[in-house]
């Protein structure tokens, strides 16, 4: 059974990536937040007595299904209430910066001013594309790089076969690379 200290320790732990994965899904930074906060609430509320190898699943499993009620009420609030707003673009306030978590994991201070916009550029470009993948693929990529989950783990999270994370993960590789090849980004 997972302590007090040990749930709160995940919980710091998984806290940004979490909101960096609901953002990219829902693109609303008060809703990420929102999604972020309520699964971490349900996590302690309801599975906070379980062992803390079993943490990670659960979690991700509730964030999942978090951010698939907050598209549920949307689509439903959408379909109730139409508003002007509905038939604008989408809004481009509320982005974040795919750097900001580059950037913590690499503190080369010595970098150039060419080097640090070069990557700047390339990380916006990226992250961009992330977005533009259909959401299975999205979230099977994000589960299994981002948060470097295995096929197994992201198969209980997503609620489907390992089959399907694999070619979930597999057409997202595909697309991305072929968009970023022809941009003339080789990673």
């Amino acid at each position: 059974m997972a302590t007090e200290r040990e749930l709160s320790d995940f919980l710091k732990s998984v806290e940004k990536r979490a909101f960096k994965r609901s953002l990219f899904h829902v693109r609303d930074q008060e809703a990420a937040l929102d999604i972020v906060q309520d699964s971490m609430m349900k996590l302690a509320e309801h599975y906070g007595d379980k062992p803390p190898n079993e943490l990670p699943m659960l979690f991700q499993r509730i964030l999942s299904n978090s951010t698939l009620d907050w598209f549920r009420r949307q689509k439903t609030r959408n379909a109730l209430f139409t508003t002007m707003s509905d038939f604008e673009g989408p809004d481009d306030e509320g982005e974040f910066n795919l750097l900001d978590i580059y950037n913590a994991d690499n503190g080369d201070a010595e970098q150039s001013a060419e080097d640090h916009t070069n990557r700047k550029q390339t990380l916006a470009l990226i992250e961009k594309e992330i977005q533009q993948l259909p959401a299975r693929q999205r979230e099977a990529f994000l589960m299994r790089y981002w948060e470097e989950m295995d096929i197994a783990e992201t198969a209980a999270a997503m609620g489907c076969s390992e089959g399907s994370v694999k070619t979930h993960c597999f057409r997202a590789i595909q697309t991305l690379s072929k968009v970023l090849k022809a941009k003339g980004i080789v990673l």
